[in-house]
């Protein structure tokens, strides 16, 4: 991809994850593509259909949690990436809510695209929680996949509000402490 293509590309990808969370999943094609300072034609070029789109948006999501993962394991004491690593994924639930149904379409469309996402989560949070575990600040019989479980429904439930959701991870992150007796 030419730089400016890409520049272009990556700037539709910021613009409609913004323009989602504005607006909804029913913001038109035409309100990100001015957001991005492009033409309608240079997003149709990048994404000819809007489920292209939002493909792109959530792959580049999961990229970006995945990225998270290995950043904090790398930067931040073993406790702190994990509190890190679940606020990024409270924000990356935030932009899955908006797009449900048309990531729901994506992944009845690629079922390959779904797995795929889910096992590079997974992958994520079980990096940062071995990370902890072998730290021993968090509990040893979980995985990141049991993780993800608990968390999960934070990215269907239209009604969780950004307070409620930060109260629950904390919750569940005194859970995956070590019992201390």
């Amino acid at each position: 991809m030419r730089a400016d293509a890409k520049r272009n590309y990556d700037a539709l990808i910021t613009a409609a994850r913004d323009v989602f969370a504005a607006e909804g999943a029913d913001a038109s094609m035409e309100a990100i593509a001015r957001k991005a300072s492009v033409g309608v034609g240079t997003l149709y070029r990048h994404f000819p259909k809007r489920i292209d789109l939002v493909e792109a948006v959530y792959r580049t999501d999961v990229d970006e949690l995945v990225e998270t993962a290995e950043r904090v394991v790398a930067d931040l004491d073993p406790g702190e990436a994990v509190d890190a690593f679940l606020t990024a994924f409270l924000r990356y639930a935030r932009t899955k809510r908006t797009l449900l149904t048309d990531i729901r379409e994506a992944f009845d469309k690629h079922p390959d695209f779904r797995l795929q996402s889910r096992e590079r989560i997974d992958e994520a949070a079980d990096l940062v929680l071995s990370h902890a575990q072998r730290a021993g600040v968090m509990r040893d019989d979980i995985s990141g996949a049991d993780l993800m479980q608990l968390i999960g429904p934070m990215c269907t439930n239209a009604t969780l509000t950004e307070d409620q959701g930060e109260r629950l991870v904390a919750v569940i992150v005194d859970g995956l402490r070590p019992n201390r007796r």
